[in-house]
C-alpha cells in the first residue's frame, strides 16, 4: 500500500509540506484545486503550478480529492452533458501529470454532515460530532452554524458561496428519488468510464457521510449491497471506490472488514478513521486506536493486509489535539498519529507474515 496525505494548497491549509515531509513513510500528497467550482476545467496550467510544488518536496500526486461533481450531473438535467464533457476533459489533463485516482462523491447538497466541528471528547482534545436529533428540519441553521466554525477555512460541500443558495438547491433535487439517482449515477459513469481507461485513472467513489438519508436527500453508498451494487451496475476495473471506514463505520451495522475482503481489488483509495458510536444514535470521531473506537480498526487494516492491497491509504479526520488551531479534522498532530500507528500495524503484519 501507498501511504498518503491530504493536503489544501499553499495558503488554503495550516499543515505545510515541509511537515509532512516529517511523517515517516508518507509517499504521497492527496490535492486538488480548491478554488475551481464543480463543472469548471482544470487547466493545464494551474494543473502544473500545483503538482509542481508538491513534487518539490519528494511527494507523488497521483490522488486527487476532489474533483466535484456538478449538481446538474446529479440532478440529472439536460445541461449535465456539457458538464461531462468537461469533466472528461478535466480527466485528460490530470493524466498529463501522473493522476492516477480521482475521489469523488455523488451526495446531494452536503457533501458530509456533522452537528459540532470541536465537541470535547474528554480528554483535552476536540473532535467532529455528530448529534442525530439536531438533523431533523433546518438545514440552513446547519449550515450558519459550520459556516461560522470554520474560522476562515473554506470547508469542501460547504463552501459560503453554494450555502447561500440552499433553498434553491432544495428546490432543485425536490424531484430526486433514490432510484433517479441512481440512474444518474450510472449515467455520468458509463459516460466517462472510456476516457478513463483512456487516461489511465480510476474513478473512486466516497461513500455518503453519514450513510444514512438525510434532510429528506436520498444518499446511495450507505451499506455493502449499496456498494455491490454500484460496482456490478457499471462494472469496470475503473470504476472503484474510495472506502472509507469513517463513513460506513458511522452506521454500527456496516462491517468495513467485510467489504474490504469482499471489494479490495476494486478499493482504489481507503480512507482509516475511527468513530465511537452512543446508544441513541451519536456518533463522535476518535484517534485511530483501536480501541478507542468500535469500528475495528485492526480487523480493517488486517483485511487489507491480507488481500495484498496496493492501492492508495490516507489516514482520514483526526482530533484537534495539544491546543492546534486548524482545519477542523484536518490537523498536523493526530493524523500524523494516525499514520504511525497505521504503519506500525502494516510493520507488525508484515514481519508475522515472515514468520
Amino acid at each position: 500500500m501507498h501511504m498518503t496525505f491530504r493536503w489544501y494548497g499553499e495558503g488554503n491549509d495550516t499543515v505545510t509540506l515541509e511537515q509532512i515531509r516529517q511523517i515517516p513513510g508518507v509517499e504521497g500528497i492527496v490535492w486538488a484545486l480548491h478554488d475551481k467550482q464543480p463543472g469548471e476545467i482544470w487547466e493545464l496550467d494551474e494543473i502544473e503550478k500545483t503538482t509542481s510544488h508538491i513534487k518539490s518536496y519528494g511527494f507523488n500526486v497521483d490522488v486527487v480529492e476532489s474533483v466535484n461533481v456538478h449538481d446538474d450531473i446529479k440532478i440529472g438535467l439536460p445541461s449535465r452533458d456539457k458538464y461531462i464533457e468537461n469533466y472528461k476533459q478535466t480527466l485528460r489533463n490530470l493524466s498529463k501529470f501522473g493522476v492516477k485516482v480521482v475521489c469523488y462523491n455523488f451526495m446531494p447538497v452536503f457533501d458530509w454532515t456533522r452537528t459540532d466541528l470541536f465537541h470535547p471528547v474528554g480528554d483535552g482534545s476536540t473532535a467532529l460530532f455528530y448529534e442525530k436529533d439536531k438533523i431533523i428540519d433546518d438545514p440552513k441553521k446547519m449550515a450558519e452554524y459550520i459556516l461560522e466554525k470554520c474560522e476562515g477555512f473554506t470547508m469542501p460541500g460547504w463552501e459560503p458561496e453554494r450555502m447561500a443558495k440552499l433553498n434553491e438547491l432544495f428546490e432543485a433535487y425536490k424531484d430526486v428519488t433514490k432510484e433517479k439517482l441512481w440512474d444518474n449515477l450510472k449515467y455520468f459513469l458509463e459516460a466517462i468510464m472510456p476516457t478513463c481507461r483512456e487516461c489511465d485513472i480510476k474513478m473512486a467513489i466516497h461513500q455518503d457521510d453519514p450513510p444514512w438519508d438525510i434532510f429528506g436527500l436520498p444518499r446511495l453508498l450507505v451499506d455493502a449491497p449499496a456498494i455491490d451494487r454500484f460496482l456490478s451496475m457499471v462494472d469496470d476495473p475503473y470504476n472503484c471506490l474510495t472506502l472509507c471506514s469513517g463513513s460506513m463505520g458511522s452506521n454500527p451495522k456496516n462491517n468495513v472488514a467485510d467489504i474490504v475482503r469482499r471489494h479490495c481489488d476494486r478499493i482504489a483509495f481507503a480512507h482509516i478513521r475511527n468513530v465511537k458510536h452512543f446508544p441513541n444514535g451519536d456518533f463522535s470521531e476518535a484517534s485511530h486506536r483501536d480501541c478507542d473506537g468500535d469500528i475495528g480498526i485492526l480487523d480493517i487494516v488486517k483485511a487489507y493486509h491480507d488481500c495484498g492491497y496496493q492501492g492508495y491509504i490516507r489516514p482520514d479526520h483526526g482530533r484537534h489535539i495539544w491546543g492546534e488551531k486548524c482545519r477542523p479534522g484536518y490537523g498536523l498532530y493526530d493524523r500524523a498519529l494516525g499514520i504511525m500507528y497505521l504503519l506500525g500495524c502494516f510493520d507488525t503484519l508484515d514481519k508475522f507474515d515472515k514468520k
